[in-house]
């Protein structure tokens, strides 16, 4: 109960602007979980070793994105055989886990430039408010003043920073996952549809 107090106490001190940056920091780590559980690889060995694997029938079971993709592309080469033509079909197969790569990145990246925004707006508040303490002459007064105002200015500058640069740094490695992952549907079509009729 005292900590449920202390996060209210915490979210008043700062104005209305802390609540929206609440729940965009909910949204924003929602999202990048969700994220990071979509963008499972299965196992880290390098395509051509999957690839082999799976073909020889050592791994039969996939256990993520890629090894789900390389199975199912034996499944097509196995149909159509292994040639150039074969990559169409390859292709819209592998549409699919193209679209599972960018799931929610629109909206991480959204919430990670907004959330410094939405802090800086607070900060202008806070700062119109110390100003209009000042204007009628409540530097002394016990109402808070001056104080009262820059407190509130910082509370939603950290809280907008707090939100966006875990969000920035998390973001980015998610994009770098993704970008390899769609590296590595690349190869697994090159690997499959190198081969001579």
């Amino acid at each position: 109960m005292q900590l449920l107090s202390q996060i209210l106490d915490y979210m008043q001190s700062g104005g209305f602007v802390m609540w929206p940056l609440a729940l965009s920091a909910l949204v924003l780590w929602y999202a990048l979980g969700f994220r990071f559980h979509t963008l499972k690889r299965g196992s880290q060995a390098n395509v051509r070793n999957l690839v082999r694997k799976f073909q020889g029938g050592i791994r039969v079971k996939p256990k993520g994105l890629v090894d789900s993709a390389i199975a199912e592309a034996l499944i097509i080469t196995k149909l159509y055989g292994a040639n150039k033509t074969t990559r169409r079909y390859i292709d819209d197969a592998f549409h699919k886990y193209e679209k599972e790569f960018v799931v929610n990145k629109k909206l991480i990246h959204a919430l990670v430039a907004v959330a410094p925004l939405i802090g800086l707006l607070g900060t202008v508040i806070g700062m119109i408010e110390t100003f209009d303490s000042l204007a009628s002459a409540q530097l002394f007064s016990q109402t808070g003043g001056i104080a009262g105002g820059i407190s509130q200015a910082l509370f939603t500058t950290q809280l907008g920073l707090v939100v966006a640069v875990p969000g920035l740094i998390i973001g980015r490695i998610l994009d770098k996952k993704s970008l390899n992952m769609q590296n590595d549907l690349e190869q697994i079509k090159d690997i499959l549809c190198s081969e001579k009729v």
